[in-house]
């Protein structure tokens, strides 16, 4: 079985309070990205996991696709497989490339087993992986509180529209993109703004962490200020960094980005 991993962008993110088991709350929408990886698995009379691609930093043991593995093999004893994944989404970029490989392989395995859980159930699963992860259950745009694991059904849709997203191969630590950011209300209700006409969105819809971090890498800002330069609808860093998006009504000439890591494509 092979699946694709997406991506994801945050349309707006307000850090909003800082709590008491040291997280932040945040505001914010997740929307799918068709930018992705792709996901293996074939039974295996061991438990087997290898990548290609992007190199994954760390121990491969802690990978969410094992992770996964693991949490459902504790209540279930599934049967081991072979899971080849091939990294291409950028990693530590605010897409949530590994997040998704963890949810995908939760819905992977529901399915090779016969398992039949529901919705909620492997959100739940996923959920003990990572915050964003139970996100890519469902895959749908949706209104994100608390630590990111709250979620409101949002009716927004930008199919037809076309995004680029630009990595400027620099990664930023949450730590580092945390130590920028005041918490702070909104001053505006993002959920409501999010269904008005994109053309609103902009000096508006903003992503809290941009404030630092604009000025200490201006490369960031250099590449947003580009993107509306060339026509963006809307533009933004996504997650805590540093890639920036901008949303087109159509496509738009990328020769001014071939010194970083892009993806163009429609949206759903």
């Amino acid at each position: 079985m092979i699946t694709f991993p997406n991506a994801k962008i945050n349309i707006g993110l307000g850090i909003t309070e800082k709590r008491t088991d040291g997280f932040h709350n945040i505001a914010s929408c997740f929307y799918p990205v068709n930018w992705c990886d792709m996901l293996e698995m074939i039974p295996s009379k061991k438990l087997i996991f290898q990548s290609t691609g992007i190199d994954i930093p760390g121990n491969p043991d802690g990978n969410l696709c094992l992770k996964a593995y693991h949490l459902l093999n504790e209540k279930y004893d599934i049967p081991p497989v072979h899971m080849h994944l091939h990294k291409i989404i950028p990693i530590g970029a605010g897409l949530g490339g590994g997040s998704a490989d963890g949810a995908f392989a939760i819905k992977m395995l529901n399915d090779m087993n016969s398992l039949d859980l529901s919705i909620k159930e492997m959100e739940d699963f996923s959920a003990q992986m990572g915050s964003d992860c139970p996100f890519f259950i469902e895959n749908k745009p949706v209104y994100v509180t608390g630590r990111g694991e709250l979620f409101d059904h949002l009716d927004l849709s930008l199919e037809g529209k076309q995004i680029v997203l630009v990595n400027p191969n620099i990664h930023i630590s949450t730590k580092e993109a945390y130590s920028g950011v005041v918490p702070q209300a909104l001053t505006y209700a993002l959920k409501e703004r999010l269904l008005s006409d994109i053309s609103s969105w902009k000096g508006v819809v903003n992503n809290d962490f941009e404030n630092s971090l604009l000025d200490r890498y201006p490369i960031i800002k250099k590449i947003k200020n580009q993107l509306y330069e060339q026509g963006a609808l809307y533009a933004s860093m996504t997650g805590s960094g540093s890639t920036i998006f901008g949303i087109f009504d159509e496509e738009i000439d990328l020769s001014n980005y071939t010194e970083f890591m892009v993806w163009s494509g429609k949206l759903d």
